[in-house]
């Protein structure tokens, strides 16, 4: 009988296949997505230098009066709005979208919409 990979290992399979070919760099950083059952989380990442540029989640404080509940869409769209409103005070006009191996649908989706909606360009 064959096993069926867990859907973890498929997601982490599907997300370095993707690394392969995005890359992140000082002009147009690599924007980052993990989402988990009760958040989602989204990061700038300037992959030549190995570090993270901003960051946000449903965890920031920033959002703790906005959302009840850190795992649906509404949620996801305020954390792309947060992302993309503390990249334009770093200066940051541009990125490069990685959806971490995730299907570009609900959660995912809605963050990306609502980035580029406060004026990120990808």
């Amino acid at each position: 009988m064959i096993n069926k990979p867990v859907k973890n290992e498929a997601r982490l399979r599907k997300h370095a296949r993707v690394r392969k070919k995005v890359k992140g760099n000082s002009e147009r950083p690599r924007l980052n997505v993990f989402r988990s059952l009760k958040h989602i989380y989204a990061q700038i990442i300037d992959d030549t230098t190995g570090n993270t540029l901003v960051a946000a989640s449903t965890l920031d404080e920033a959002l703790k009066g906005k959302i009840k509940f850190g795992g649906n869409k509404e949620a996801a769209k305020e954390v792309g709005k947060l992302i993309a409103v503390k990249a334009a005070e770093k200066g940051i006009k541009g990125v490069v979208f990685d959806r971490g191996g995730y299907i570009y649908h609900g959660r995912v989706k809605e963050l990306a919409e609502a980035a580029r909606e406060s004026g990120l360009e990808f």
